[in-house]
């Protein structure tokens, strides 16, 4: 991985960092809401791409895997998205590898990793993680049962 890559993730207090031959983009949302954006505006900019990114889940690691990502570094990386990631040909970094990613109250799983147990392929992911996007754009908490709102969406 571009040391680079790491040294402005964390100077600029980026959530992610993608970069693609002589282009760099940053971005600041937390969970996948940045990387599914850029899968679904520019996948020509995601394929082949180094990512530099806080945490890769199952999620994350899903898009970055339809997105044909070349490489992904993370400070913190779940199993399963290491996995998912190098079972798609996908050179994986990270600095902690941990069993999964938390919740952002540290109260128990991430909601979208755990949506993610129901399958191993991108492809078959790609709807859950579009409907978990589309809950938190509404507003909703998207860990709880449709219709029901909160202000914290744990993504």
């Amino acid at each position: 991985m571009n040391d680079r890559l790491i040294r402005l993730l964390h100077a600029g207090n980026y959530s992610c960092v993608v970069s693609k031959d002589d282009e760099t983009r940053t971005f600041t949302r937390r969970g996948v809401i940045d990387l599914f954006e850029l899968y679904c505006n520019d996948p020509a900019f995601m394929e082949g791409a180094e990512v530099a990114d806080k945490v890769i889940g199952k999620g994350a690691a899903a898009v970055l895997a339809l997105g044909k990502a070349a490489e992904v570094w993370a400070d913190v990386m779940s199993e399963p998205a290491c996995e998912l990631l190098r079972k798609s040909g996908i050179k994986t970094g990270c600095a902690e590898k941990t069993a999964f990613i938390v919740n952002r109250t540290h109260t128990g799983r991430c909601p979208l990793e755990t949506l993610c147990d129901a399958s191993d392929s991108p492809e078959e992911l790609y709807p859950v993680i579009c409907r978990f996007v589309e809950r938190i754009k509404e507003g909703e908490n998207p860990s709880a049962p449709k219709g029901h709102q909160t202000n914290d969406t744990n993504q």
